[in-house]
């Protein structure tokens, strides 16, 4: 049997490196880390081969004195813990002080560093874990460290590395946190630069503002859609900035969160930002955003994660309110409409020569109704496009869910609709393709999507009888029986009472099989199979069960989607009315519960300078 044996230093620290380095960027993070508790002006990157080969960092920090050196590279030696109890008022980015020992674990590391008021600094090598002797150094104040070779005593690990492009794409991202970290109003910031194979990556001087080095490191189309945010909340402070919903992306990798100067992930304040954005984004899509938490110390735990990528807060959740309530009042403030981008192809310059070219072929479905037998087609004018329809029958207001039936042609009666506003007046208002409507407006033509608007609509409607507990239903006369998994079946009943304040009544049947009961009025006319299979299906997608508030917010949008005007659908001009005059009155007209766009607006000027009036 295998006896118990304790471990030489050697593999201990090749151990702890595993944890603590994972790539080049670990040791990025970590010397900058040490440079940035140095209290350095200035600090400078130097990388070859992603990291691979060498990773130099100077600064011009307190520096460490010659008698230290050794203690340096030592497993948990460190000058910025005294006792356990400063664990819980930890104010620096390093405390553990094993960094350094790992680093020198699995790399070859030369240490030379000078303290201000010192004559003579010193240094000394790390090969491997092999220390070597401190010797005098005759250099600039501060400490410069060079990594060479990482992994070249683990030869498997080094296998596990990326291309040269990969690793240094980890140590940009290093690199930007800790810069967007550390940028101060006051321009008390360091001054960082990151060179690679000697060519300059970043250069970014004390000067700079946050928005300045968001622009530097995302472009100004990031840089420029962004709102300030500023709130408290006892003793947490939120600052910062979150973008437009236009400027949304496909990962939350551009959801930056900083607290007490340090980058962290955390998935309840991640979650707090996206639910900030319900409504404004698409499914699967992620907002972006730059905040920063200042807590007292004793309010979050840093020492829960390896790399320290990870906390624990005291009062999660009131930090989770002060995120999204933060939030989402500051895009309430905002005009989110969407603006029509003009392709970068179809923008004329000014020295652009004129030529004329063939028409294109005519499509084959014209926007209007053309008369048969007349040579010419004449275009109607704006207010006369929609010719009156007479009302339709009662009973249209869905088509019809009896198999074999067709629906009708005739323009369809949706709930909500007053069926006797007047016409939309001044602002002329025309439907396109039986989709969408184009309305003239003071700042430019606006594209509106009938269905998106109309779901809003709808669904803010929906959410004001909900709470005040006027959401009308109806009854079946005969319940219907809707065969379920016994997954289905089990999750349905689970949010019975959920449901059943939506309108949607449900009883066990027993064997999978769900009785359904009652459906709301504005959903009487669907298939109320489908109409709870809808429901079924989203509450099986979702990997855990959501909350009271997600689940009606959910389910109010399913329901209104259902409910509302269809692509294709011919409006009356009554109708198109109401719509653009409810669209005044909806909470957020700018996007539909599901996150897309209601309407696109192509400003006078664009028109202008696509028919070169200016």
């Amino acid at each position: 049997m295998t006896r118990i044996r304790q471990l030489p230093p050697l593999v201990v620290n090749q151990i702890a490196a595993g944890e603590v380095i994972e790539r080049p960027a670990s040791v990025v993070k970590e010397l900058l880390e040490n440079s940035i508790d140095a209290g350095a002006r200035r600090i400078d990157v130097d990388v070859e081969q992603g990291g691979v080969e060498l990773i130099r960092v100077v600064d011009d920090g307190c520096g460490i004195h010659a008698d230290d050196l050794p203690l340096a590279f030592a497993s948990h030696a460190t000058s910025k813990l005294h006792d356990a109890d400063d664990l819980f008022r930890v104010r620096t980015l390093g405390f553990r002080g094993e960094a350094l020992a790992s680093i020198g674990g699995v790399a070859q590391v030369g240490l030379q560093s000078r303290p201000p008021d010192e004559t003579c600094g010193a240094e000394v090598a790390c090969d491997g874990g092999v220390l070597g002797p401190v010797r005098p150094w005759n250099g600039s104040a501060g400490t410069r460290i060079e990594v060479r070779h990482l992994f070249f005593n683990t030869p498997v690990r080094r296998k596990f590395l990326r291309t040269t492009t990969t690793e240094m794409g980890h140590i940009s991202e290093a690199f930007t946190r800790l810069a967007l970290a550390h940028a101060r109003p006051d321009g008390a910031a360091p001054h960082l630069t990151l060179r690679h194979n000697g060519k300059p990556v970043y250069d970014l001087p004390p000067s700079m503002t946050l928005l300045d080095r968001v622009a530097a490191f995302f472009g100004l189309e990031v840089g420029g859609a962004l709102y300030a945010v500023e709130a408290r909340k006892g003793d947490a402070r939120l600052t910062g900035y979150v973008a437009d919903p236009s400027c949304e992306r496909g990962t939350a990798r551009m959801q930056y969160l900083f607290v007490n100067g340090r980058w962290v992930r955390d998935r309840s304040l991640g979650h707090a930002i996206q639910e900030a954005y319900r409504g404004l984004l698409m499914t699967g899509r992620y907002a972006v955003a730059f905040l920063f938490l200042d807590l007292p110390p004793d309010q979050v735990d840093v020492n829960v994660h390896p790399t320290k990528a990870e906390v624990r807060f005291r009062d999660a959740q009131a930090l989770y309110h002060l995120v999204f309530s933060t939030i989402r009042g500051r895009l309430n403030e905002e005009n989110l409409v969407a603006r029509l981008q003009v392709p970068s192809t179809m923008r004329p310059t000014a020295g652009e020569p004129w030529s004329l070219s063939p028409p294109p072929p005519p499509e084959p479905r014209l926007p209007f109704p053309a008369h048969s037998g007349a040579p010419t087609p004449s275009v109607p004018s704006p207010t006369a496009s929609i010719p009156p329809q007479p009302p339709p029958p009662a009973d249209s207001a869905f088509p019809s869910a009896s198999p074999g039936q067709a629906p009708t042609e005739s323009a369809p009666h949706y709930p909500d609709f007053p069926q006797s506003l007047p016409s939309p007046g001044p602002n002329k208002v025309i439907q396109l393709y039986d989709a969408y409507l184009v309305m003239e407006t003071d700042r430019g033509m606006l594209v509106i999507d009938q269905h998106a608007l109309h779901e809003r609509i709808l669904f803010d409607q929906l959410k004001r009888r909900l709470q005040s507990g006027r959401l009308e239903t109806q009854r079946l006369l005969i319940p219907e029986p809707v065969e379920l998994t016994a997954e289905q079946a089990a999750r349905t009943l689970e949010h019975r009472e959920a449901l059943a304040e939506l309108g949607l009544g449900v009883e066990d049947f027993g064997g999978g099989t769900i009785l359904l009961t009652s459906v709301p009025t504005l959903l009487s006319r669907r298939s109320p199979q489908a109409v709870l299979r809808a429901v079924v299906d989203h509450l099986v997608s979702k990997d855990r069960p959501p909350t009271r508030e997600i689940l009606f917010n959910d389910l109010l949008s399913l329901m209104a989607c259902h409910a509302a005007v269809r692509a294709g659908d011919r409006l009356t001009p009554e109708q198109i009315a109401a719509l653009v005059e409810q669209r005044a009155l909806a909470d957020d007209p700018h996007h539909c519960p599901h996150g897309r766009p209601t309407a696109l607006l192509f400003s006078r000027h664009d028109l202008d300078r696509q028919f070169r009036r200016i």
